[in-house]
């Protein structure tokens, strides 16, 4: 096996260079069954095939967000004498 073809093969994301692409229309019933019609360079037999999905739509928000309706939690106040200091928390090294 030449060099570049093991390389294509092993890279995992690396197109086949035996492989081509072919660009059909089907139809995805709501039982998720799959119909349509390959063109006539496709022979026969079983195939491994991609979906292209279109983005999904974004719904408008109904309303804008808003911070202060988020929920609040009140823990009372910190305790006396609390640093927050990087070398109080971790040290000389400071990791």
């Amino acid at each position: 096996m030449p060099q570049s073809a093991k390389h294509a093969r092993l890279a995992g994301n690396v197109q086949d260079p035996t492989l081509s692409d072919v660009h059909t229309r089907i139809h995805v019933a709501a039982d998720h069954t799959i119909t349509g019609v390959a063109p006539p360079d496709v022979p026969p037999g079983d195939r491994e095939i991609t979906i292209a999905l279109p983005p999904l739509a974004r719904q408008p928000a109904k309303k804008p967000f808003d911070v202060n309706d988020l929920p609040e939690h009140d823990l009372g106040p910190w305790p006396e004498g609390l640093s927050l200091r990087r070398e109080d928390m971790y040290g000389d090294d400071g990791r």
